[in-house]
């Protein structure tokens, strides 16, 4: 550990006259030194934990780290000038190798090496680095941003010694780059987590603390040729120098009354939040603005330089006089003992400051971290339009009624459905250009704020998602302020007033959910689509675990290589794993105190959200359903292939139904019985599988062509408002029942939800998954931008 102050005792600056021909050009005095106002920028980077979510390899892993300025004329980079060890990293016997390390070629630091052997293992770092930027003052305050790179190294678990540290060495295994915005440089105070990719799924906390400080920097020769003796054309007329520098003067000494303000007021923010509070009485009182007032107030500094000067003899622009010299001189002095007391000021409160975050490191940690979510969901909304839209009535009345009323009644419907239908075009282009013409509306956007920027999304923000939510209002519900989409709902559970008869079963386990204190248990219950992996949904379970760490998480394997089956069967399966997961999870928690509650929730994608609906379906499931709790259906084909008005891919499923008699394609196109109401789709949806969530969420996309459009958002399509055929009323029966279980009122804080996924497409060019819609089929598969931009957004849906 070293420490290195940066802080250098600076030479005073004199200026000699120099005699010159009266037909010489002007030209620079030689100078003695003087004083220079430089100042430094120091971002200092807290690392406090690595957390591994999914990577792939066991390992030697470690974190380097290095800055340097976006705009290519910014040459210098950020240079490694302080590490503060809070403590000693919590890294496990044999975990660990070596030390941290600074290297001087790349200006770069890196973390000591570390072990990783297990999902879901932590390392605490605890470690502080400073970077600092120098910056003569007619570069401050800066106007480029600064680019902050996390490189993630790797080495196989079996290199040990000097072999270890040149594999390290070697190349990163992934990279995350973050840009700070030159409106940050004054002062930030911000949590900015790491997460690399796809194929390297971690968390690393970490919090990002910068200001603006004095720098003193003794004698040292410009590196570039037009920068060097400015002290001295500060002093020459004829240079015409003087209005500029003075103008860099007032410009530095804003800037660092700037940056004190917002050190002041975000230290006395964070003091109180963490219920810490500094006293700064003493510090306020005895700062006196009234000595900046010439510099906050230009034209009175002008009148006063220009009085002081002789400002009006025409021969005092031609030729210096030994008033103006005097002037000058005090001026200086003036300019130099307002920049020095400020830079005081600023070092006293950045000392203070680095000091409380030591002594309260995690819960500024925590406090940070909250206000990144809240400021998430601003940020992440330019890729999300949000509406809102009733529940519709029946589209036709049960069978119940009488003929003569029925053919009335769905005559009338289907002329006013039909009427809606030439009024409007198909819903998934109309969905598809609405994105579109946002994404274009996106490209001219600035995005200009303090926050610190993903480059992950903001490299290229045209590339990202659009996410169109729709707010299905549902009645029975609470109410609820409808004013902003990006509120915090208001959904605690009400325990007790779900119905339903509790289960002998559940009852007599230890920690019965009848006891009314203790933990909750929370189950997400991960199920893949056809001929799919049971880690297909990966990416969106890491992130419902950094929304809520506590889950336990259910990857289903039962019917992985058995897709091809019968819907009935792989539901079955699916029910047995899940039962036997939930009393392994309950017995366990039951050993450390009592039950409160258990929440289930499950995640599907294309099939695999019919599966989890056959499962609910299942007698054996029905103990547990007054414990669900958020559903989410990625693309789930909900009322099948009954219209399905893909041709290239309905090709596709007939084959494999004839040459490989696939039993679930057969099912999925209601060809399994000569009966439709006979049909597993029919029965299936005659089934209470979704009435006792507390949430649901639909995700579908008009670019995929493997689900109809319609089925994944379980809503009418225009073939079956048109189609007056049996076909065509049993189509609207299975619409309803779906509807009248989302309606049903089991629950007050039911919120439904149907998003529309809008991938950019134009990366995979033109060839036969974009043209038969697979590409966004599996799209939602290698992306989590749709369910980070969702999670964030309404994080109690998850918790």
């Amino acid at each position: 550990m070293f420490h290195n102050l940066g802080w250098f005792i600076g030479l005073n600056y004199q200026v000699r006259s120099v005699k010159k021909p009266p037909d010489a050009k002007p030209r620079l005095a030689k100078v003695k030194p003087v004083a220079m106002l430089d100042t430094v920028q120091e971002i200092a980077i807290y690392i406090h934990r690595f957390h591994n979510l999914d990577l792939f390899q066991q390992g030697w892993y470690q974190i380097k780290l290095t800055m340097r300025w976006e705009d290519s004329e910014y040459t210098s980079v950020g240079t490694p000038a302080r590490v503060v060890q809070y403590e000693a990293p919590d890294l496990g016997s044999g975990n660990s190798y070596g030390v941290w390390k600074i290297d001087d070629t790349d200006n770069s630091f890196s973390t000591q090496p570390f072990k990783i052997k297990y999902a879901r293992q932590d390392i605490l770092l605890s470690i502080m680095i400073s970077f600092n930027f120098p910056l003569v003052k007619y570069e401050a305050p800066s106007t480029s941003a600064v680019i902050l790179k996390f490189e993630l190294m790797y080495a196989p678990i079996l290199e040990a010694g000097p072999e270890l540290q040149a594999s390290l060495d070697a190349s990163p295994a992934a990279v995350h780059e973050f840009r700070i915005p030159s409106k940050a440089l004054l002062g930030l105070h911000s949590y900015c987590p790491v997460h690399f990719d796809a194929f390297h799924a971690v968390l690393v906390d970490v919090s990002i603390h910068i200001c603006l400080l004095r720098s003193y920097t003794p004698g040292k020769k410009s590196s570039e040729p037009h920068k060097e003796n400015l002290a001295a054309r500060h002093f020459d007329p004829q240079t015409q120098v003087g209005a500029s520098r003075d103008e860099k003067d007032v410009t530095l000494i804003k800037a660092l009354l700037t940056a004190r303000d917002i050190l002041l007021e975000e230290f006395q923010n964070l003091s109180k939040a963490i219920d810490q509070t500094v006293d700064f009485t003493d510090f306020i009182s005895a700062m006196d603005d009234t000595k900046y007032v010439d510099v906050l107030i230009p034209s009175k500094r002008d009148n006063v330089k220009g009085e002081a000067a002789g400002q009006g003899n025409p021969q005092n622009s031609l030729k210096r006089t030994n008033g103006g010299d005097q002037f000058h001189q005090r001026a200086d002095s003036h300019m130099s003992h307002r920049f020095h007391s400020l830079g005081d000021q600023l070092l006293y409160l950045w000392s203070t400051f680095l000091k409380f975050h030591r002594a309260n490191k995690t819960k500024i940690l925590e406090y940070l971290r909250d206000g990144w979510a809240k400021d998430r969901r601003a940020e992440w909304s330019i890729w999300m339009v949000y509406s809102k839209v009733e529940m519709p009535h029946h589209y036709i009345n049960s069978g119940s009624e009488e003929p003569s009323n029925l053919a009335i009644r769905r005559s009338t419907v289907h002329k006013r459905v039909s009427s809606l239908w030439k009024l409007a075009d198909d819903p998934a282009q109309t969905a598809a250009m609405r994105a579109e013409l946002h994404r274009r509306s996106i490209l001219q956007m600035r995005i200009n704020n303090r926050c610190i920027q993903d480059l992950h999304i903001f490299r290229d923000p045209s590339r990202i998602p659009i996410v169109i939510i729709e707010r299905v209002m549902n009645a029975p519900r609470r109410s609820i302020s409808e004013n902003s989409y990006l509120r915090r709902f208001d959904m605690i559970d009400a325990i007790g007033k779900e119905s339903g008869a509790s289960s002998e079963a559940i009852d007599k386990l230890p920690g019965s959910v009848t006891e009314r204190s203790g933990r909750i248990l929370k189950i997400v219950v991960f199920v893949h689509g056809f001929q799919g992996h049971h880690l297909d949904l990966r990416l969106v379970r890491n992130q419902w675990l950094l929304i809520d760490p506590k889950i336990e998480f259910l990857m289903s394997e039962v019917n992985e290589e058995k897709t091809s089956g019968d819907f009935r069967e792989m539901g079955l399966r699916l029910a047995q794993e899940v039962i036997s997961f939930v009393k392994k999870k309950m017995d366990k928690a039951s050993r450390y105190g009592s039950l409160q509650d258990i929440k289930i929730s499950f995640v599907g994608h294309s099939i695999g959200n019919v599966i989890i609906r056959t499962a609910l379906s299942e007698s054996i499931m029905e103990p547990y359903h007054r414990h669900l709790y958020t559903y989410v259906s990625i693309s789930g084909p909900h009322l099948g292939y009954l219209y399905s008005s893909n041709s290239l891919f309905n090709s596709g499923l007939w084959l494999l139904k004839k040459l490989k008699g696939t039993q679930c394609i057969h099912q999925l196109t209601f060809t399994d019985d000569p009966d439709l109401q006979n049909t597993f789709f029919y029965r299936l949806c005659k089934q209470k599988t979704l009435n006792n969530f507390k949430h649901i969420i639909l995700f579908s996309s008009p670019q995929d062509g493997y689900v109809p459009y319609h089925s994944a958002r379980i809503e009418l399509c225009q073939a079956a408002s048109i189609d007056n055929s049996r076909k065509g009323k049993l189509f609207l029966d299975m619409l309803n029942d779906c509807l009248d279980q989302i309606r049903a009122p089991s629950s007050e804080q039911r919120v439904f939800m149907r998003c529309d996924v809008n991938f950019d497409t134009s990366a995979y060019g033109k060839n036969l998954n974009t043209i038969i819609g697979r590409a966004a089929h599996i799209e939602f598969l290698e992306s989590d931008f749709f369910a980070r931009f969702i999670m964030w957004s309404f994080p109690e849906l998850f918790r």
